[in-house]
């Protein structure tokens, strides 16, 4: 009979890469302390990742040995054990963009959510409660454009809208436009200044 620990990591390696796994979910297995136990022997082991407060994430077994799985994949799957929106930053979503050369260094996200660090093998990902009108447009090209421009500030707002313009399908671009109410009057007037209004 195969051993507690070997059970919930037999179903934690069918899952997709960065798929995450709450504690409560191997109840059926065993005791809550039983369960804690090989979780904790198994992220000892480093075959598990506990990312957070009763989340678990498999290691990957790659061509080069074992590695912690895309902090991308893992906020996703979180996001959605939550429900939870959580987005990237808008640094990265200005880079993303092209109105930045800048490429993000430390992996930051923006949620719904209240405000977490991920401790996702020797990577923190950091994840930031953000305001009602940065998350507005969601995961959206527009809701990247907003975060784009809440990054780079009231001073390069009125260079960065006619790129944005430019590199945004019309439909995004007028989603942008639509949203004006919801963000703050910078903003609007870095876009219906290139607008001409």
């Amino acid at each position: 009979m195969k051993s507690l620990p070997r059970l919930i990591l037999d179903i934690a390696e069918q899952l997709p890469e960065g798929e995450v796994l709450r504690s409560g979910r191997f109840l059926h297995l065993g005791s809550r302390s039983a369960v804690q136990r090989a979780l904790a022997r198994l992220v000892v082991e480093q075959k598990l990742f506990r990312v957070d407060r009763g989340f678990y994430v498999a290691a990957v077994d790659g061509r080069f040995g074992r590695r912690s799985p895309a902090p991308t994949r893992v906020v996703r799957s979180l996001a959605n054990a939550l429900g939870e929106m959580i987005v990237e930053h808008g640094a990265h979503s200005a880079n993303k963009l092209g109105l930045s050369t800048q490429i993000p260094v430390r992996c930051i996200f923006l949620s719904t959510g209240r405000s977490r660090e991920l401790h996702i093998g020797k990577k923190v990902v950091s994840i930031r409660h953000a305001p009602k009108w940065l998350m507005a447009l969601g995961e959206t090209g527009a809701g990247d454009a907003v975060r784009a421009l809440e990054s780079l500030g009231p001073l390069w707002a009125a260079d960065a809208v006619p790129k944005l313009h430019e590199r945004l399908p019309e439909g995004e671009w007028s989603a942008l436009v639509r949203a004006r109410g919801t963000y703050p009057s910078w903003i609007w007037n870095a876009i219906q200044a290139h607008m001409g209004g």
